[in-house]
């Protein structure tokens, strides 16, 4: 009975040591780590008490009681209390944990120690991946990269480590094959070489997702499948299937089901790969490397998600519905899909490079058919704001039964704001009439800071690039898209991603448009879109009377009060000006950003002063005792012990706060 009140008793501490460590270390503690912390401590610290202290007395026939009135009991609790609060700080320090913006934690995580375990796992599979880097002479040859960009050593180096990687890594290499504006012919020759091995899924694999993902059984909603799949990739699996309730054919596309498990490992390490190839050269820090990494793991984890495509099919397709561009997108039957599986309507096509025969058997004009899929992707950049993100030929085909363009896979979409949209529309116009100073006010919109451009500079540079292109019969699309890439890197400006995936969708489409006409020409093209454009809007409020008015009204009904209320406001400026009150005023903290991080800098500030003052103070109490004989010697002893413990609480405190701050700041 003694034990289960000692017990009792002892849990009574502990709930106390709970409750006091979580106020005294903030708001959004983590009630796991603060639970195990506690635990921890109270144990250790009971342990070394009973050890050193307890157990030479007569507790057990006092009970805890005697042991708390005693004054080594404030020793015993006061330890209790930090002991805990330092292991949470240790827990904070190497808990890989994600944090979201207020510091809690992101829900969905593993517990402690299975996010500790999969951390040496991490650890484990990036040594191996630097191994491999370092057997292949990649960090040899790194280093001289700087000035070597095209050494087809170190082209080679890089592709073999990639290579033999494997999975993710393969995959990022097959990506920046297409980033020629970064990379020179040498290295994209070596990366085009990347094979990955995809063996198709099984049946049973195969039966196990459908069922899996399905509300209701397979052979409810398909009468027909075909085990066959059409095409395997390392994302997904696509087949042929018949609705049973429309019996319409349509194309299942299935989720590989390793895909996310091994994605959600291998891209944090790509990412950390990536840092450590970043940190060894210039050339790959210029590049920007790192970001090429961020970049392809964000866009890889939406690829992984067919919600996401689904959307983006949905989207497009609404967005293109009145077009008169007559393009084909796949109908999406949003009651089966999910984000393992996508069921759309089934086009029987051939892709553009290997359609010839069906050119031919409906005598299409090829620059025609070209020239649709062109102005369909200059409606969808310039006019919709969502497009197609890869535009290479196996996305696109032919129809076999009528010779109609149909756009596929939609897993990459971009999107650009109005105001980028603009720009894009100036940067083109600006090429059509050969001037820099057009140009450059697009570079102005679709640039992420422009705060520092030097136009004057910006202009020369452009004007020098439409010399080199100037009396030609052929712009070539992919040479001035890259020049516009090197002017605005050489002026430490960047465009925004939104924007950059568009130009690169340009270049790749323009190699799509080549495979359907060799002698296709991109910008002599979109002088006739920009015409037909000009053109439809000029005569779209005589061709739509109703919506031109409507239109008119609404826009109308938001002005004529802002137009009532100027003659009042201008009076009132009147007025100012003629009292000489007219101030300029510019406060830094109206903005609340500012205002929470300056007020959360000062706060924390306070917190370091008070806890280094506490401590120099109770450093100073202690030497000053060791110099009395008296009993006074006692109570500046206790006083400096104190004083310390709150020292070191304040400096816990703000450790963990700065811990939970670089985890936001690397999210």
């Amino acid at each position: 009975m003694i034990y289960f009140i000692m017990l009792l008793e002892l849990l009574v501490i502990a709930f106390f040591i709970y409750y006091v460590s979580g106020r005294l270390m903030g708001s959004k503690v983590n009630f796991t780590k603060r639970i195990l912390s506690v635990l921890l401590g109270v144990s250790l610290t009971t342990f070394v008490y009973w050890y050193s202290y307890l157990r030479h007395t007569e507790f057990l026939s006092e009970g805890i009681g005697f042991a708390v009135a005693d004054a080594s009991a404030i020793i015993w609790v006061g330890s209790m209390l930090l002991i805990s609060m330092l292991f949470y700080l240790f827990f904070e320090l190497f808990d890989p944990m994600e944090l979201g913006e207020r510091g809690e934690r992101i829900t969905g995580q593993k517990f402690i120690v299975q996010r500790l375990r999969h951390r040496w796992r991490r650890q484990k599979r990036l040594s191996q991946v630097l191994e491999i880097a370092v057997r292949n002479g990649f960090s040899r040859t790194i280093r001289y990269a700087r000035h070597r960009e095209s050494n087809r050593d170190f082209a080679i180096a890089f592709r073999d480590t990639l290579e033999q990687s494997g999975g993710i890594f393969i995959k990022f290499g097959q990506v920046l094959s297409t980033r020629t504006e970064l990379f020179s012919p040498v290295f994209i020759e070596e990366l085009e070489t990347l094979q990955q091995d995809v063996k198709p899924l099984t049946s049973e694999q195969v039966t196990t997702i459908l069922k899996k993902s399905l509300s209701a059984g397979v052979e409810d909603v398909f009468s027909e499948f075909n085990m066959e799949p059409l095409a395997a990739g390392s994302i997904g699996q696509v087949h042929q299937a018949v609705l049973k309730s429309t019996q319409e054919k349509v194309v299942v596309k299935l989720l590989r089901p390793e895909v996310k498990g091994v994605m959600r490992n291998d891209l944090d390490i790509l990412v950390e790969f990536a840092e450590w190839v970043t940190s060894k050269s210039t050339w790959a820090e210029n590049i920007g490397f790192r970001e090429l990494a961020v970049g392809f793991a964000n866009g890889l984890r939406e690829e992984i998600n067919f919600e996401i495509e689904t959307r983006n099919t949905i989207q497009v397709a609404n967005a293109l519905r009145k077009s008169d561009y007559p393009v084909k997108i796949p109908h999406v039957f949003q009651e089966y899909c999910n984000d393992n599986l996508i069921v759309m309507q089934y086009f029987k096509g051939k892709s553009i490079s290997r359609g010839q025969a069906v050119f031919d058997q409906f005598s299409i004009d090829q620059k025609q058919f070209g020239r649709t899929v062109l102005f369909s992707f200059f409606e969808q950049m310039l006019f919709s704001g969502i497009f197609h993100a890869d535009p290479h030929p196996g996305n696109i085909f032919i129809d076999e039964q009528d010779g109609k363009p149909i756009l596929l896979d939609f897993g990459a979409v971009g999107r650009l704001a109005a105001q980028q949209q603009d720009g894009l529309n100036l940067f083109i116009i600006g090429v059509q009439q050969n001037d820099a100073e057009v140009i450059c006010d697009a570079i102005n919109v679709l640039v992420e800071d422009n705060s520092h451009i030097d136009r004057q500079k910006i202009e020369q540079s452009v004007g020098q690039l439409l010399l080199k292109i100037a009396y030609v019969d052929k712009i070539q699309t992919e040479e001035l898209i890259h020049a516009m890439f090197d002017i605005v890197r050489e002026f430490g400006l960047s465009f925004y991603p939104s924007v950059g995936m568009a130009l690169r969708s340009l270049i790749s489409l323009d190699g799509t448009l080549h495979t359907i006409d060799p002698k296709f020409d991109m910008f002599t093209e979109a002088k006739v879109f920009a015409k037909k454009y000009k053109t439809a809007v000029l005569k779209k409020p005589f061709k739509e009377p109703r919506e031109t008015k409507q239109r008119v009204e609404e826009e109308l009904a938001l002005l004529i009060p802002e137009l009532m209320k100027l003659p009042k406001r201008a009076d009132q400026l009147i007025q100012r000006i003629e009292g000489g009150k007219m101030i300029l005023h510019h406060d830094v903290f109206s903005d609340k950003h500012n205002a929470n991080f300056v007020l959360q800098l000062f706060s924390r500030f306070v917190l370091l002063f008070s806890g280094i003052t506490f401590g120099l103070i109770s450093a100073a109490l202690l030497a000053i005792a060791q110099f009395i004989n008296n009993a006074y010697a006692v109570y500046l002893n206790t006083a400096a012990y104190t004083g310390l413990f709150l020292c070191v609480i304040l400096l816990v405190r703000l450790s963990i706060q700065a811990i939970r701050d670089m985890k936001r700041s690397n999210t």
